[in-house]
């Protein structure tokens, strides 16, 4: 069938802008200057999960068919947005303690906790928390999705599968074992180039991963003190029991087994 008369593609047209305009309601009564940089950015928070989860399925499927240059690659990819993910916390500090109370009540019992992409990110990251699943009991779609992460393979388990392929020991039962054998990834790091870079990246990865809850943790505290979630938990108190979580503790562990090559 001819194009002929087709109007041509455009911008807004391609990246959907008109609905995506559409997508902020605010609801305070009379309005709150600052709920709309509240929505636009945990909205664009979102869109960042999205893609990461997206990068680490493909991370996954590398680590299963061998292709460790292309985990890396992504690893980067995600480690920069997480970088990002860390200054747009900063955004939301241009708003004072009491901006955010004209429209902090509207929220309740709303709460980040009900965030499933967050969750899928955790859970596949190696953080799985079964309990996790009771805070989405009143969205059952996504119930059924973190459900599924849940009994999916994580990161690690695609990286020590990767590694055994390539003869190091794996087993966890040993973890003293294992982490004086993934200390050749640096001992040994010329011959194990390609799988030393993507630790490199995983161990990164890690890295930034804690330093956006930290920053997320003084950003809440600077709004709220002490004061409970708007989805009742401990706010800043169960916040700062997160901080020191790792996604793959035998990476940072197994620094202390590392023998000078030279």
């Amino acid at each position: 069938m001819s194009d002929y008369g087709k109007s041509p593609l455009t911008y807004g047209e391609y990246l959907k802008v008109a609905e995506l305009l559409q997508l902020q309601k605010c609801l305070a009564q009379p309005p709150s200057h600052d709920e709309l940089q509240f929505i636009i950015v945990h909205q664009a928070y979102e869109l960042w999960f999205k893609l990461i989860l997206f990068e680490i399925d493909s991370i996954i499927k590398a680590m299963d068919t061998d292709r460790v240059r292309q985990a890396t690659w992504l690893f980067h990819r995600i480690n920069g947005i997480f970088k990002l993910l860390s200054q747009q916390i900063h955004v939301l500090e241009t708003m004072s303690p009491t901006d955010f109370l004209d429209f902090r009540e509207n929220l309740k019992p709303a709460s980040g906790f009900q965030s499933v992409q967050f969750r899928e990110i955790e859970f596949v990251s190696n953080l799985k928390k079964p309990e996790m699943l009771q805070h989405l009991n009143a969205d059952p779609e996504s119930l059924d999705r973190l459900k599924k992460r849940l009994d999916q393979p994580t990161l690690w388990d695609a990286f020590l599968n990767l590694l055994a392929r390539h003869g190091f020991q794996v087993s966890e039962q040993d973890e003293i074992a294992l982490k004086k054998d993934l200390a050749r990834l640096h001992e040994e790091s010329d011959k194990h180039y390609d799988l030393f870079l993507l630790s490199e990246a995983m161990i990164e990865y890690d890295e930034f991963f804690g330093l956006w809850r930290l920053h997320h943790v003084r950003m809440v505290e600077r709004m709220i003190g002490n004061k409970p979630g708007t989805g009742g938990s401990e706010g800043v108190r169960y916040l700062s029991t997160t901080t020191d979580k790792k996604c793959f503790p035998v990476l940072w562990d197994m620094r202390t087994y590392i023998r000078n090559a030279k």
